[in-house]
């Protein structure tokens, strides 16, 4: 998402004003329009004073009596209102400033998503933009229904609460930009099959491929680099009945780990509850233990089915050679491989790690 920027003067010119000046010009007096519209004087004069709106009804007496359009008098009194709306609540918007410093600013405005302003109301106003919220008691309300489902089981998260929200957000944000299917479950097993065989490919190639296939089965995948503070390796939440998201870090920039990650999320999509979000990092996770086993089962298998990877361990005699072959047979890359191998302590971690590639921002 860019920055919007719209101009909003500091200053904003009653109607009233204009009235005024137009009646000097024609040398009448206020109690004069008031009887040339029907109107009463007091009405007039406190339209005149700024203190009563100009109505519909009373644009178009102004307009037969003073020439000046009923659209431009109703426009004026709009820009009149909101501009006094925007004064109004300058001082309370600044007074949560400080809660608007608990979130990542830096990091945001240096990938676009808000800006960095000295007065104080203006910093809460990104803020709440960013966040799509109109007011920061209906932000905090939404973050209070946020942190009941994705907090609930994790009483020590390793991630700061403001800093995760605010990656939530790019997600929905990047979301808002890709079209998808709606969801189907058939679809995105099929699509997940074809994804498999993307784990040979380059960064550059199986990114968007990624995000085609999912996105025709109702997924959206998204790529984002965590925000400071933020330990998580990847999320999968339902954005809509008909609409989930994937959301990864790429945290730990390794091949195995990348992929295993994204089928682990895939998993909870296809396995597990639409009204959890399941997040994901190393040595923590903040859904039931036995959904995470579910999850990480249901993700190596499909990467390397059980019982192949079983009877391969059986013979392995730490050759690369057998890694590549043992690759090549399942159509899976070799650092795959050489991950579940050290997962499951068959390999130490520092064993063969020429196989597992490294990903690089910017690729």
């Amino acid at each position: 998402m860019s920055q919007r920027h719209h101009y909003q003067p500091d200053y904003a010119v009653s109607p009233g004003e204009l009235i005024q000046d137009q009646l000097d010009v024609l040398e009448i007096s206020g109690r004069e329009l008031a009887r040339r519209c029907g109107r009463s004087t007091k009405l007039i004069a406190e339209i005149i004073a700024g203190k009563a709106p100009i109505e519909p009804e009373t644009a178009l007496q102004l307009e037969r009596v003073l020439e000046t359009s009923a659209s431009i008098w109703l426009g004026m009194e709009a820009n009149y209102r909101l501009h006094l709306a925007r004064v109004k609540e300058q001082p309370a918007l600044a007074e949560h400033h400080g809660w608007a410093s608990t979130f990542p600013l830096k990091e945001l405005s240096q990938r676009g998503l808000l800006g960095i302003k000295k007065d104080a109301a203006a910093q809460v106003q990104e803020v709440l933009r960013f966040f799509g919220c109109g007011s920061v008691d209906a932000c905090q309300e939404r973050f209070n229904e946020l942190e009941a489902v994705a907090f609930r089981h994790s009483p020590s998260f390793e991630s700061n609460r403001a800093a995760l929200l605010s990656w939530l957000r790019i997600g929905d944000i990047r979301a808002e930009h890709i079209e998808t299917q709606d969801y189907d479950r058939a679809k995105f097993l099929a699509a997940l099959k074809e994804v498999r065989s993307l784990t040979v490919k380059p960064v550059e190639v199986f990114l968007p491929e990624i995000r085609k296939l999912c996105a025709d089965a109702g997924v959206v995948f998204v790529v984002e680099k965590p925000l400071p503070k933020v330990a998580l390796s990847g999320v999968s939440r339902w954005l809509s009945p008909r609409r989930a998201l994937i959301q990864q870090t790429l945290r730990h920039l390794s091949n195995d780990h990348f992929w295993f990650t994204f089928f682990h999320e895939c998993a909870h999509l296809l396995l597990h509850s639409r009204k959890s979000i399941f997040l994901d990092g190393k040595g923590m996770t903040n859904v039931d233990p036995e959904l995470e086993a579910e999850a990480n089962d249901w993700a190596s298998n499909f990467l390397i089915p059980s019982d192949a990877l079983t009877r391969f361990i059986t013979r392995f005699a730490y050759e690369e050679s057998q890694v590549t072959e043992f690759a090549a047979e399942h159509g899976i890359d070799p650092g795959i491989v050489v991950g579940q191998l050290q997962h499951r302590k068959v390999l130490d971690f520092g064993q063969m790690n020429r196989f597992r590639k490294r990903y690089v921002w910017g690729e």
